[in-house]
């Protein structure tokens, strides 16, 4: 480890590129998030109940992730989505602002996220939501998505929890 440095992220005041703050921590070159459109339908339940059913998904793909998938806002079921006090930081995409989800009598806390401020190379996630298929029943074209191993949501951490402003 001789001749490395190593940064600890919440003791630091700032941190900048050139003249741009960088939030949470830096970004890492080789790392990528790729937002793609797709027809593909995905539909999302919760005990049976409909949250959302769409045609106009977006896939993200991010460096070391399976694809994950965001749904228009126009296409979640009116009041499904409930407010929830986290937030956290993806320097890549921006603050998430979280929601509980509650259909057909059954509820699943911060099982969706969107980001209303999307950075810019992220900004066409804004107006999108992203739902856990490890809470929820999700569907692609008829083919049931599964939760994959390492990609849970970690709420925890310098860049988690945060405040909304």
């Amino acid at each position: 480890m001789a001749g490395l440095v190593a940064f600890v992220w919440d003791t630091i005041d700032a941190f900048y590129e050139e003249d741009e703050p960088i939030l949470g921590h830096a970004a890492d070159p080789y790392h990528r998030v790729d937002v793609r459109s797709s027809r593909r339908r995905l539909i999302v339940r919760l005990g049976g109940a409909l949250v959302a059913d769409t045609r106009a998904p977006l896939a993200v793909f991010e460096t070391g992730f399976a694809a994950r998938w965001y749904v228009p806002r126009r296409d979640v079921a009116p009041g499904v989505l409930h407010d929830d006090p986290l937030r956290t930081l993806c320097p890549y995409k921006g603050v998430a602002r979280y929601f509980d989800v509650a259909a057909g009598g059954s509820r699943a806390a911060t099982a969706a996220w969107s980001y209303p401020e999307a950075l810019p190379e992220s900004v066409r996630l804004a107006g999108y939501v992203s739902l856990d298929p490890a809470q929820l029943e999700m569907t692609l074209d008829g083919e049931r998505l599964l939760p994959t191993a390492h990609q849970q949501v970690i709420t925890t951490g310098t860049d988690r929890n945060l405040a909304p402003a």
